[in-house]
């Protein structure tokens, strides 16, 4: 049996969960299904400990097993989207988020920052041959985005480059990825405009533009965007036609946000 270091030497570090996760992490998109011994090796794990946390999944209706190896169920959905149910925030989107696809024919997504990365965590879709699909818990790299842009400029320049140091876990490789210069200068025109636009930089034939999130005290909370195909929207029509539209969204949001974080709340019982 393989001996597995132990990450931390803090007595409350529970290092079984810690495995847990990183087995779940193990699985990628194009990696839907894996056998034993490519969860262990992607998850640096044992055979044993990996096998054990997978039936545990299994057993929790998290995983299922069959006869080409291991797979997450979609009940693994549930652990993300408790995150956004915790903080409101789909809730408080949800309407403003139908009134601009109404209106737009284009799907809208809200993303928020980890690491370098961006992380999807409400969409409303409009059913389109795309050329990435994204769902909710979909990672892209942040620079290469709208969403990411407006994110990454509303950083202090210190964690600006604590952020960017770090290593993406998309594992998507975008159409054009900026150099420094060219990135400090459209952080510079983000944070001018108040919004970011990017074209064809993730992937081709895909052009978005995206806006804050605030709450209360001004802070950017998360990202709004509008995406559209290459093919069938123009650049003129996304910032002439959509952009007004999603800045609209994004303020009510924004003030939806900032009233729901003032109200008290009492915990009865």
């Amino acid at each position: 049996m393989i001996a597995v270091a132990r990450r931390s030497s803090d007595p409350d570090f529970i290092e079984a969960l810690a495995r847990g996760l990183d087995v779940i992490r193990a699985f990628r998109p194009n990696r839907p299904v894996m056998t034993l011994s490519e969860v262990a090796t992607e998850a640096g794990l044992a055979r044993p400990t990996a096998r054990r946390i997978l039936l545990t999944l299994e057993e929790l209706g998290y995983a299922r097993a069959d006869e080409n190896g291991f797979a997450l169920t979609p009940r693994i959905m549930e652990l993300g989207v408790a995150y956004v149910r915790s903080t409101g925030l789909w809730e408080i989107a949800r309407p403003h988020m139908e009134w601009l696809v109404a209106r737009t024919h284009q799907s809208s997504s809200i993303a928020q920052l980890d690491g370098s990365d961006i992380v999807y965590v409400a969409r409303v879709a409009v059913p389109k041959i795309v050329t990435l699909r994204v769902d909710i818990g979909t990672r892209f790299p942040a620079a290469a985005t709208s969403l990411g842009k407006v994110l990454l400029a509303a950083l202090p320049p210190a964690q600006l480059a604590s952020v960017l140091a770090e290593p993406g876990r998309s594992g998507v490789q975008p159409s054009a990825s900026p150099c420094e210069e060219e990135l400090e200068a459209a952080l510079r025109e983000v944070r001018a405009k108040g919004w970011a636009l990017t074209d064809q930089q993730l992937a081709p034939a895909i052009r978005s533009v995206a806006a804050p999130l605030r709450d209360g005290s001004g802070r950017v909370i998360a990202a709004l965007n509008v995406n559209a195909h290459a093919a069938e929207t123009s650049l003129l029509t996304l910032v002439d036609e959509y952009l007004p539209l999603l800045l609209q969204a994004a303020g009510e949001i924004s003030a939806d946000w900032a009233r729901h974080e003032s109200v008290p709340y009492v915990t009865a019982g």
